[in-house]
């Protein structure tokens, strides 16, 4: 791998915090509330992320064929604004071929898990192959014509946000046909901390590739360079790996993503409580999908009423055309004001599955263990496992990754 760094960028980054909206008025309901991290600091200077840096990669890119892997978050920023990736790169005389588009599409307006199909770019006239439809691998066939593949999506460092996936896929596609990628690095909004459960070999999925925890604590740069140095492309392979690195951040750097990396992750709330209430994925309960509050609550309308004073209503909108208890009064708990999180917590999923109506209704066994990594957790959850009980079982398989990990940090 080729690790590029020390380059003083003269653009400065551009910092947009979403605010949380809407109009409902909402109680909060009581639950244990997660420990915030102490560390967590404003970095002392701008943040510069890797696709700003033009000046350190565009020698890689003259001359060369381009195919980019982007979505709405592929974005050079300006003082007041930003300007797409593709089209700041089309401007310099890039020559890109295609535009590869990861689950949400290239403008990030589809459904979690929604087809995507192949299309055009009404602006560019560039096609766009999707990677979240017929194959989520490219094939031989849509590498033909390139020499590199540029990677640049916003991550929230969550193992069950499939655009790691899709950058493993792509390397090991790109790996197969002996061309190379560039991986433009951005902050990980949860990238300091490790917790959760580990993913088991048996239930590898698009949900999770390799034996890594729910939260991982890693840049999409650090991680690709992981992937590929661990072995973990398919045979053994390594494909030809550049990382772009950032400027002026740490793991312990605050970072508010200036544009939402998903339609149901809204705000800087909604991605901190994600690798919590992401699980519900997983179960009949609804976690604020369908609502101006996705990620920031959950509750069903199988929740014991008596239980809970907060209540709301799932509708279709931007993003969930059709959300779990749509059209019915959910009882639950409001997250709405949650600080940043420094851990992983069963406490939101213990507390609804001791307060269903119906237990035998509540978990979605497939998908629940897809996006857990292992079927231990439901059982944990079953028996009446507390969060303390469940979070040490995790130590062995979290001390085993952070010694894996701490070899591919770059922050």
């Amino acid at each position: 791998m080729l690790l590029l760094s020390n380059f003083k960028s003269t653009v400065l980054l551009w910092f947009l915090v979403l605010a949380t909206c809407g109009n409902e008025t909402e109680k909060e309901a009581s639950t244990t509330t997660p420990n915030v991290e102490p560390q967590i600091e404003k970095a002392e200077k701008e943040i510069i992320v890797a696709a700003n840096r033009t000046d350190t990669y565009l020698p890689f890119l003259k001359g060369k064929k381009i195919g980019i892997v982007a979505n709405q978050t592929s974005v050079i920023f300006k003082s007041g604004g930003y300007t797409h990736l593709v089209d700041s790169l089309l401007s310099l005389g890039v020559d890109i071929k295609h535009v590869f588009a990861p689950e949400h599409g290239f403008r990030g307006d589809f459904d979690a898990g929604e087809h995507v199909n192949n299309s055009t770019d009404t602006k560019t006239g560039l096609e766009l192959i999707s990677l979240h439809g017929k194959n989520r691998k490219p094939i031989q066939e849509q590498l033909e014509d390139l020499d590199l593949v540029l990677f640049d999506i916003q991550d929230v460092g969550v193992r069950f946000y499939t655009y790691i996936a899709t950058m493993q896929l792509v390397m090991e596609a790109c790996a197969e046909k002996g061309i190379s990628v560039m991986v433009l690095d951005r902050p990980n909004p949860n990238g300091h901390y490790v917790d959760g459960p580990t993913m088991e070999t048996a239930h590898t999925s698009f949900l999770g590739m390799n034996e890594t925890p729910l939260v991982y604590g890693m840049t999409i740069g650090e991680y690709a360079t992981m992937i590929n140095e661990e072995g973990w492309l398919e045979n053994g392979k390594k494909v030809d790996l550049t990382v772009i690195p950032l400027e002026n951040w740490t793991h312990k750097s605050f970072y508010s993503l200036p544009i939402r990396p998903s339609p149901n992750l809204p705000n800087d709330t909604s991605i901190t409580l994600y690798p919590s209430l992401g699980l519900f994925e997983g179960t009949n309960v609804n976690a604020g999908r369908g609502t101006e509050f996705q990620f920031q609550r959950y509750g069903a309308s199988f929740l014991d009423s008596k239980v809970y004073d907060f209540t709301y209503t799932p509708e279709p909108n931007f993003g969930s055309k059709h959300p779990k208890e749509e059209g019915k009064l959910c009882y639950g708990v409001d997250l709405s004001t949650s600080e940043r999180m420094n851990e992983v917590t069963m406490d939101y999923i213990i507390d609804a599955y001791n307060h269903s109506t119906d237990k035998s209704a509540f978990f979605l066994t497939s998908g629940f263990t897809k996006h857990a990594g292992t079927d231990k957790l439901q059982t944990q959850i079953t028996a009446g496992l507390s969060n303390a009980e469940i979070k040490e079982s995790w130590q062995p398989d979290l001390d085993k990754f952070k010694n894996i990990r701490k070899k591919y940090l770059l922050y």
